[in-house]
């Protein structure tokens, strides 16, 4: 059916009539009488438009009645092209007109007519999350990487080479189609003022079924490309353990062959299918899709910007100002074409990388954030002066001695957790007294034993172990070197030596003696905490708050 029915400036819905009373009308005013007028209590009564629409036999001065058929492909010359140029939006309920919209309800269709009403709003960014899902083979040649002799060379080739002839040919058919197909016919989602058939299949040449066919061809062809793609990129992932839990699809047969991966697949897509609704399943593949640029525009941007060793892209036009301006397009697109699907996108994606961050991969291919964090603190202790601080800007540096008393080290560390205010640097260190050559291991000991401490009393800061031959001259050094760069300590917190008391050794004396000097040397603040073996933890102090107030209520 090459014609589609029109009442006035508005398209019928013929499906609907057909389902309903099993017969297709004629076009004219007598013959589509029963879809617009209806007996009520011996009298006709007829929807107003229609009824206005019966009167005019010269419509628009066409010479044709104002009820008829018309030309669904009038073709090039016909001009049409300025008819479908600019862009008609309507919103749920609004009825399929050409000129001022008109709004009705759509349970009004039984008794007032069979006009095609709008069944979803539609936008610009709508329209993009729908069609976007066609161009997103980009990463085809990238996935099958592994089957190429020369992947270097065959991909950016075939990849750019693709691009171009896609792009031309999907420009070329939105402009056939816009300078070709009525305006009316075009707006007309289901082809419902045409039986649903597809104009372009019934101008086919030889028959029909070329286009249906090829249409066929064409959605099979995609989607076996995505059922050969998308598996083997999962078997990728879960082989290199970046994701733990997806270990089970590494798993081949005897032909090579990821099975449980394309099984996976196949949920999914046998997902999207019961969806059925177009519209709601390309605007969330469009998000994911937009993640996957995102990270991997996102990356690139980052290996280039801090210059990483193992990043040498040999593409001699990739700037990594063209992946900035591609991962801000991304999130763009994102936000603009559906928000909430993009916050549900980034909210897997987010809880993913948290996830690959604390399970532990197995193998570490390297984490651009954490380079970023690098070049970062790089930066900020290249621009932090070494020199005396302003006195309205001090804040205390704390370079924390350990001692060698478990008791007095974790009373120690319980008041340090407690000088949180001031929001300074915290170092930790403690000096054994040894050979490091030979009790390298001991250190190594010592320093995870350091780490749990540090977390269970959840200090903020940095610590270390120093193995030295004397521990005067091990303290004298720590003094003098902890901190980096203007990032430096001004205050010394060394523990009052309970023990000195009991034991009377004269060694104990002589070690908080020299610490005391070498921070007054080095002109640091001293600070020197007494008892520190009955220090509350922050449990406890939290259980006596609670108690009292218990008790006092």
């Amino acid at each position: 059916m090459k014609w589609f029915c029109i009442v006035g400036d508005r398209p019928v819905d013929l499906v609907s009539f057909v389902e309903q009373y099993k017969y297709v009308p004629n076009c004219t005013a007598t013959g589509l009488e029963p879809l617009f007028c209806k007996m009520k209590n011996d009298s006709m009564f007829c929807d107003a438009y229609y009824k206005r629409m019966t009167k005019i036999q010269n419509w628009r001065k066409i010479g044709r009645p104002a009820i008829r058929q018309e030309i669904a492909v009038p073709g090039i010359a016909s001009g049409v092209f300025f008819d479908n140029l600019w862009s008609k939006y309507l919103q749920p309920r609004d009825i399929l007109t050409k000129g001022k919209i008109s709004r009705e309800k759509s349970d009004q269709t039984t008794d007032e007519g069979f006009y095609i009403y709008i069944n979803q709003a539609t936008s610009f960014m709508i329209l993009i999350g729908v069609f976007f899902p066609s161009a997103t083979g980009i990463m085809a040649g990238s996935n099958r990487s592994g089957n190429l002799k020369d992947a270097s060379r065959s991909i950016p080739l075939g990849t750019l080479g693709a691009q171009v002839t896609t792009t031309i040919v999907y420009l070329s058919g939105v402009i056939l189609f816009g300078a070709s197909v009525s305006e009316m016919f075009i707006r007309d989602k289901f082809g419902q003022s045409a039986m649903s058939k597809l104009v372009i299949a019934e101008l086919a040449v030889p028959h029909p079924t070329v286009i249906l066919i090829g249409c066929f061809l064409s959605t099979v062809g995609a989607g076996m490309q995505s059922l050969t793609g998308a598996p083997r990129l999962l078997q990728a992932i879960a082989s290199d353990d970046v994701i733990p839990f997806l270990s089970q699809f590494q798993r081949m047969d005897s032909r090579g062959e990821p099975i449980l991966a394309i099984l996976l697949t196949l949920l999914i897509c046998e997902c999207g299918i019961l969806i059925a609704v177009i519209e709601n399943i390309t605007a969330l593949i469009t998000q994911f899709f937009l993640m996957c640029y995102l990270g991997v525009n996102t990356a690139c941007a980052l290996q280039s910007i801090l210059r990483a060793p193992g990043w040498r892209p040999l593409f001699r036009y990739f700037h990594w100002s063209l992946s900035l301006l591609g991962s801000i397009l991304c999130v763009a697109v994102m936000f603009i074409s559906a928000w909430h699907y993009a916050l549900v996108a980034i909210v897997i994606g987010a809880a993913v990388y948290k996830y690959i961050e604390y399970a532990g991969a197995e193998k570490e291919w390297g984490d651009g954030l954490r380079g970023l964090k690098l070049s970062a603190a790089r930066f900020a202790l290249l621009n932090v002066e070494n020199r005396p601080q302003h006195t309205k800007n001090w804040r205390p540096q704390l370079l924390v001695i350990a001692p060698d008393s478990k008791e007095s080290e974790n009373g120690l560390f319980a008041f340090v957790s407690q000088l949180k205010a001031g929001k300074g640097l915290t170092l930790i260190a403690k000096c054994i007294e040894g050979n490091f050559i030979k009790h390298a291991d001991a250190v190594e000991i010592a320093r995870n034993e350091m780490d749990q401490q540090i977390k269970l009393h959840k200090i903020h800061g940095f610590y270390d172990i120093l193995m030295v031959n004397n521990f005067i001259e091990g303290i004298y050094c720590l003094v003098q070197t902890s901190g980096l760069g203007g990032l430096r300590h001004n205050t010394v917190v060394v523990a009052w030596p309970d023990e000195w008391a009991t034991s009377h050794e004269i060694s104990v004396c002589q070690r908080f003696v020299s610490t005391l000097r070498a921070a007054d040397a080095a002109d640091c603040a001293i600070l020197v905490p007494k008892n520190v073996k009955i220090f509350p933890s922050s449990q406890i102090k939290v259980i006596c708050i609670l108690l009292i107030n218990y008790l006092f209520t």
